[in-house]
């Protein structure tokens, strides 16, 4: 999200409309958590020729369990997370960390530019600025020398985008579709305010796929040092992204595809979209896609799943940090038992709303042992976890409402040592720019902004 107007315009048109998703709720993880023990053995790993034997893929487990120190997460989680996706646990990946908007950018232009078959882009915001143009002069100049190229940007996320600047990649043969329309009467079936897709995605030729948090804007682009030597720059998002190449690209292929099936767009006539996959590296990754229903929250299954089975160290990175009961008590209990848990959450935000619903829940973390952070130098847009040092996630889910009930989302899961302390020296780095906070300033806090927190938390499934 970007621009407190917008969010603000977004929270007070879906409280008002959206009534009706009152009902909608998040399972009940602890059932299945109790279940995991005695599940069924995991489904085997899918490698670039297909699924592997049952004994190879227990083998590539153990030899991830022995590289890191004694832990239940991988088989235990696995098992859960197996219940309710069909997604495989892929091998063969390279994923390749991408701190912040400009290396992402870069990583982006460099795939756009390579692509010689079709080019998929999924954002929940394409802004008309600087950075769009450069996007889509990029993507106009790949369609002008054969390349299909195929573009679904949220109405809600890229409002304030002029329909003309769409409508110039139309017309340069790019196709074009804004999912879920905000005028309802250009919706051909139910239309709902609310849902929205807040995924990041963009693959190239099948082969290569970039996914995280960032979206299209010029507030990626700038760089955090300069607001500190010119305090009147705008402010920098931080935020992080990963670049895959290998058999987990087909399954986000399958997402986006989905999608552009749903939203009726043009027929694909080109058909090389999965082409024969190739292990790039000696990565595990399973994609998690959610879109709204009752049976699909998947990335709240994955994180509390992942967080009631750590054992260690649970390093979470959250921008619209409002979670639901479940997380609360999830990090709370990882706390009690010995896990260290820390939790950077933004210090500076697009939403003063969203700020005041996110210190709501300082104080029972607080008191249980969660260690808080406020990020200062930035405002702070990543949605990360590394776990016991061999699990992480990067994507597009924030822990609030909106993600985990309404939005169409993507995140991938990395089960890997060696990416994992690359996002332990990522945490560390988002560490050093940010404020802790500690329980006894938090009880000296005025009364006014208790009252506020207290306030804006009766409306948190609209933040």
């Amino acid at each position: 999200m970007t621009g407190s107007t917008s969010l603000h315009l977004y929270f007070l048109l879906a409280a008002t409309l959206s009534f009706g998703y009152g009902c909608a709720t998040l399972p009940d993880v602890s059932k299945m958590t109790d279940e995991a023990p005695t599940a069924q053995k995991p489904r085997p790993i899918v490698s670039s020729r297909g699924a592997v034997s049952p004994r190879q893929s227990e083998a590539i487990m153990e030899r991830l369990k022995r590289s890191v120190d004694p832990t239940d997460l991988l088989e235990r989680h696995s098992a859960v997370v197996e219940m309710v996706t069909e997604s495989p646990l892929t091998k063969g990946n390279s994923v390749i960390l991408l701190a912040d908007g400009q290396a992402t950018y870069a990583a982006m232009f460099k795939a756009i530019e390579q692509a010689r078959n079709h080019i998929h882009l999924e954002s929940y915001i394409f802004e008309g600025d600087e950075t769009g143009r450069k996007f889509a002069a990029l993507l106009l100049k790949k369609r002008a020398e054969g390349v299909m190229v195929r573009v679904i940007y949220d109405s809600m996320g890229s409002i304030n985008t002029p329909d003309s600047f769409f409508q110039a990649l139309r017309d340069g043969g790019v196709e074009v579709i804004g999912f879920n329309p905000v005028n309802p009467l250009k919706v051909v079936e139910k239309w709902s305010l609310t849902q929205r897709d807040h995924r990041k995605i963009l693959i190239a030729d099948g082969k290569i796929a970039i996914i995280g948090g960032i979206n299209i804007s010029k507030v990626y682009s700038s760089s955090p040092r300069r607001r500190k030597q010119g305090g009147k720059a705008p402010i920098h998002w931080r935020d992080t992204d990963i670049r895959i190449e290998g058999p987990a690209v087909a399954e986000l292929q399958k997402l986006f595809l989905d999608t552009w099936y749903k939203q009726k767009g043009p027929e694909l006539k080109d058909a090389d979209h999965f082409p024969s996959r190739q292990e790039k590296g000696q990565v595990l990754v399973r994609v998690i896609g959610s879109t709204p229903g009752e049976t699909n929250r998947l990335p709240f299954i994955v994180y509390v799943s992942a967080i009631s089975f750590a054992e260690h160290s649970i390093h979470l990175t959250s921008s619209y940090f409002i979670p639901d009961d479940q997380v609360v008590q999830a990090l709370s209990d990882a706390a009690r038992r010995g896990v260290d848990v820390k939790i950077i959450v933004p210090g500076s935000t697009d939403s003063k709303l969203a700020l005041y619903a996110q210190r709501h829940h300082y104080s029972r973390l607080l008191e249980s042992g969660v260690k808080l952070y406020e990020h200062g130098t930035s405002l702070l847009h990543a949605k990360t976890a590394v776990i016991d040092k061999v699990w992480s996630t990067v994507g597009s889910t924030n822990l609030d409402f909106l993600s985990l009930l309404h939005n169409d989302e993507v995140n991938a899961v990395i089960l890997n040592k060696e990416f994992a302390v690359e996002m332990e020296q990522m945490f560390v780095g988002d560490l050093a720019q940010s404020k802790q906070i500690t329980m006894e300033d938090w009880r000296k806090r005025p009364v006014l902004p208790k009252v506020k927190d207290w306030f804006v938390n009766l409306f948190i499934r609209w933040l």
